[in-house]
């Protein structure tokens, strides 16, 4: 397909049919732009979408502005969504705290210090409909920061939604669910790994038919960046443990042609600005040929890569807190110019604890800035075509192929990671960058050069009395709730884990009885077994 072909057939109706943000886009000069420029390979929304995944990208809509939170507990969280969303945040990331993530109630002895410290702390289905009280789920996507309990939270979401009134085949959002990563780089597990790939497949099959406009999975690069990989290991580690999840849904039955349309992906934006935006041209081209050479996949809205980007957490500084606004910035540009469909930027104080409101309204400000100022959204993939741009994504193209291959001769991304391949390579490369930075070779503003003293700065704290209220939200659940109909109900979900069974209408069974999220993965536990991990070392 040439320019103009794909300008008449693929441009033109996408725009007639959806609409777009101006009917011209003009620079401050009023220079009239073109949807698209330089000769770079491939076009948009055509495979394999090196240059996007949509017809018009940012022409027809922004990218979905998510903003990070959950702190204290779900009535604070709530508060601070509410005021989000009246900031002109356009959907919701949750954040959930340790003991959430890993399967413990909040009164358990291991979890008490952690309740409601980085995130939102989330026991029953109380918790749940408190946290999106007043926030109408069929108006809103919502993204969930969650692995091994992820099948829990899902089925908390949509019995929320239920108890709104809302169908739950109308919800939209995604979950993370990606357990892989959590086992190489970030360690919130809490089942085998069979029986954690076994609660994946078992969320593609049934949201397939119960919430079908949800993404079931966000493949995530980002920890594993943050961790301390290279832009080519973050491409390399994510896209085989897509294939692995890919692989093990197929394995049971289920066709990548139809479940591939609701895998995401979740990428850092990291410092070196030209090299982030090559990363993600190359994840798309990637994604796209692995799936269609190794598992046949045909339908075009399958073999899409589309992505959340985070700008890089592990980038902030505690000295010169202020810099990190220039930091967020830039590499927020680059995620825009790398085409993300959706996008969280950090708040400046986040190397000093949670973010206070003001930080995260400049955050938010920030892509707000670059989406309704900078003019870098009128045009499709801007920088494609440009000759170090391209040379760029063909190199990290190559050496991201060159580690797949070695992890395909390990048998694939679960024994590479239970090899300790994954860690081992991580761990090199994080201790090659601190050495780079404590002998001065890597500059980083305010750390190892141009330090000056600043004024303390706000940090915040989540107030003591929050933990109390979790506590005593848990406290009255278990009081009001139906012993016998909660017994029942997880008595039923070690049935299903024990046979062949889907889990999924076993565990939104029990949350509907209130059960925790504690006693449904001890429940799993004594089927699926706990993970114990090994060294690497």
């Amino acid at each position: 397909m040439d320019r103009e072909q794909w300008k008449r057939e693929v441009y033109d109706k996408a725009a007639q049919r959806h609409g777009q943000r101006r009917e011209r886009f003009l620079t401050a000069s009023g220079l009239e732009l073109d949807p698209i420029y330089g000769d770079g390979p491939g076009l948009p929304a055509v495979a394999p979408f090196t240059r996007g995944v949509q017809p018009t990208m940012y022409r027809g809509r922004f990218w979905t502005m998510r903003q990070y939170s959950g702190f204290g507990s779900a009535r604070q969280t709530n508060e601070r969504f509410r005021y989000l969303l009246a900031q002109g945040q356009t959907g919701l990331s949750v954040a959930f705290d340790l003991p959430t993530q890993m399967g413990y109630e909040s009164d358990h002895d291991l979890a008490r210090p952690e309740v409601g410290k980085v995130g939102v702390p989330i026991n029953s289905l109380l918790d749940m409909e408190r946290l999106f009280a007043d926030i109408p789920l069929d108006a809103v996507s919502t993204s969930m920061t969650i692995n091994a309990t992820a099948p829990i939270l899902l089925a908390l979401y949509v019995a929320a939604a239920r108890r709104q009134g809302v169908d739950h085949r109308a919800v939209r959002g995604t979950i993370q669910n990606d357990i892989l990563k959590e086992y190489a780089a970030r360690g919130t597990y809490r089942f085998d790994l069979p029986g954690s790939m076994r609660l994946i497949t078992d969320v593609f099959a049934w949201a397939a038919s119960e919430v079908p406009q949800w993404n079931t999975i966000s493949i995530s690069g980002y920890h594993i960046r943050e961790a301390g990989s290279t832009a080519a290991q973050e491409l390399a580690f994510t896209l085989a443990n897509g294939l692995a999840y890919v692989r093990a849904a197929v394995d049971k039955g289920l066709d990548p042609n139809h479940f591939g349309k609701r895998l995401s992906f979740f990428f850092n934006s990291h410092n070196d600005f030209f090299e982030e935006v090559a990363k993600f041209r190359a994840a798309r081209r990637m994604w796209a040929r692995l799936l269609g050479e190794r598992f046949g996949v045909s339908d075009e809205k399958a073999l899409m890569l589309r992505f959340h980007t985070q700008t890089a957490g592990s980038t902030l500084t505690s000295q010169q807190p202020t810099n990190n606004v220039a930091r967020v910035t830039m590499q927020a540009l680059a995620a825009v110019l790398g085409g993300t469909q959706s996008l969280h930027t950090n708040s400046m104080d986040e190397a000093l604890g949670l973010p206070t409101e003001a930080a995260v309204r400049t955050a938010l400000r920030t892509q707000q800035i670059i989406a309704h100022e900078s003019g870098v959204a009128d045009v499709i993939d801007p920088l494609g075509g440009a000759p170090f741009i391209e040379d760029l994504t063909d190199r990290l193209e190559a050496a991201a192929l060159e580690l797949i291959a070695k992890i395909d001769e390990m048998g694939g991304a679960e024994r590479a990671i239970q090899m300790g391949f994954y860690q081992d390579e991580i761990h090199r490369s994080a201790m090659a960058w601190q050495r780079a930075v404590e002998a001065g070779t890597t500059v980083v503003v305010g750390v190892n050069r141009f330090e000056t003293e600043e004024a303390p700065f706000e940090v915040f704290r989540v107030d003591e009395a929050m933990q109390r209220e979790t506590l005593a939200d848990l406290d009255a659940c278990r009081q009001q709730r139906d012993e016998a109909r909660v017994q029942s109900a997880l008595e039923a979900i070690e049935a299903a884990a024990r046979s062949t069974s889907n889990t999924m209408p076993a565990i939104l069974e029990a949350v509907e009885a209130y059960a925790t999220v504690g006693q449904i993965c001890d429940r799993l536990e004594r089927v699926f077994g706990r993970y114990r991990p090994g060294t690497s070392f």
